[in-house]
Order: structure tokens, then C-alpha cells, then sequence
């Protein structure tokens, strides 16, 4: 009789271990999604700048508010720069491991069912750093320079890229110049009777995808990490009662 009540538990198994299998992979799906309409659309958006806009070409969208501005950056984010040829290489080294840790990072939160809105989040940052990561290893090798004065970069030219491995920069397209050049007042203290601009940053898809991960985390920070109303503390009390085989359970 063993083996035929068994039956029925390891089929129950089976079917535990397909439905944790499903549920894993639908995740999974979900987020490679995301991560891939990221990427193509970034990369695609920087392909046609870099190759219909001369340097510093400016096209606008809606209104001077939102428009395109074709420049390029050799650091971070939002244009921030980091320690010349050599932080440059070590940015865009530190950027591959950064990749390749959130690979695996993605792969744990998913098993171990974090909450969705900080999956998609982290999917969000993944995306836009590996955006970026694209730009700075392969653009200087498959691009023409791009230069005030220069005619449109070509891809893959003949006489081969403007870099190398490593060196490549990233574009950036995207400005949104709410005020723009504007007279401040004199009597404000410091930058009193400066231009000024709100809003100044040029940046890209990829830039924007990590900002808004990182923004969405901060402010939904309480409801993806609330803890689990069913996990209760149990305490142990110590007590000098003694205890035995006799004694009554009310």
C-alpha cells in the first residue's frame, strides 16, 4: 500500500514545483519585456541623433520647453564627468560589473517574490545603466566623430570609429529647459542678476529609466518593504514552574 499512497503526493510535488516554475518564468518574461523595450527604444533614438543631427543641433518637439539637443558626454549620467581617459575606462569597467551583478540581483528578488512595483523598478536601473553601457563600449568603435563643423557621423565608416574599446561616448538628446535663461533678481543673495536655467540637464531614455527606478523606489520605499502581517516575534519566556508528563492543558 506504501508505494500507491505515494502516488499522489509526488504528483502533488510535481505540480507544486510547475506552478513555482510557471510563476517564475511569467516574471521573468514580464521583466525582460520591460528591459528590452528600454533598450531599443534608447538605442534607437541615439542611432538617429548620432546619425541625422549635427553636433549641437537642436530640434524642437513642443514649444522651446521640450526638444532635441544633440551632444555627447564621456561620463555619467546627466553628463557628469569623472577623471579623464582613465576614470572614463574605469566608469564604464565599473558599469559592466554593475550589469552583470543585476542580472543575478533581478534573478534573486524575482525567486524570492519581492514585491512587483520593486522588480520592475530594479528592471527600470538595469535597463537604463546597461543603455548607457552599450554607448561607452561599442559607439567609439562603430561611429564617425561628431563635432561642431563635422558632417553628419557615419556608422561603421570605412576609416573605422573615433575610439576605441571602452571609450566610447554616450549620447544625450533630451532637454527640457522649463525656464530658460532667464535674469535673476538682484536683491537674491549669491546668484543675484545671473542667468538662469531650470531645468539645465540634457539627458536620455536611458538616463530617465534609471531616474525614475531610483525615484520610485524612494517614495514607494514603505509599501514594497512593509513587512508581513502573518509573521508574528514569538518570544520565549522563562518561567520556574516545572513541567511534566501529568500536567494538565486547559
Amino acid at each position: 500500500m506504501g508505494p500507491v499512497k505515494a502516488v499522489p503526493i509526488r504528483l502533488n510535488c510535481l505540480i507544486y514545483v510547475y506552478l513555482k516554475l510557471k510563476c517564475f518564468f511569467v516574471k521573468s518574461r514580464s521583466v525582460v519585456l520591460i528591459i528590452l523595450a528600454i533598450i531599443v527604444a534608447d538605442q534607437v533614438l541615439k542611432i538617429w541623433v548620432k546619425t541625422s543631427m549635427h553636433y549641437q543641433e537642436q530640434i524642437p518637439l513642443i514649444g522651446r520647453w521640450f526638444r532635441l539637443f544633440f551632444i555627447e558626454n564621456e561620463g555619467m549620467a546627466w553628463g557628469w564627468k569623472f577623471g579623464g581617459e582613465w576614470g572614463k575606462m574605469a566608469l564604464t569597467l565599473f558599469r559592466l560589473v554593475a550589469v552583470v551583478f543585476g542580472v543575478y540581483y533581478i534573478r534573486s528578488i524575482i525567486r524570492k517574490k519581492f514585491h512587483r512595483g520593486f522588480i520592475i523598478c530594479v528592471a527600470l536601473i538595469f535597463a537604463g545603466a546597461l543603455g548607457n553601457l552599450i554607448d561607452s563600449l561599442f559607439y567609439g568603435m562603430i561611429f564617425s566623430e561628431s563635432d561642431t563643423g563635422l558632417p553628419l557621423a557615419r556608422m561603421f565608416p570605412p576609416e573605422g570609429g573615433y575610439a576605441g574599446f571602452l571609450h566610447g561616448r554616450v549620447v544625450d538628446m533630451i532637454y527640457m529647459p522649463i525656464i530658460e535663461d532667464k535674469l535673476l533678481p538682484n536683491w537674491i543673495p549669491i546668484w543675484g542678476g545671473e542667468r538662469f536655467t531650470f531645468f539645465s540637464p540634457i539627458f536620455n531614455i536611458a538616463d530617465a529609466s534609471i531616474s525614475i527606478g531610483v525615484i520610485a523606489i524612494l517614495l514607494f520605499q514603505k509599501k514594497f518593504f512593509k513587512k508581513n502581517p502573518n509573521e508574528e516575534s514569538h518570544s520565549t519566556v522563562e518561567t520556574n514552574t516545572s513541567v511534566n508528563d501529568t500536567a494538565q492543558v486547559l
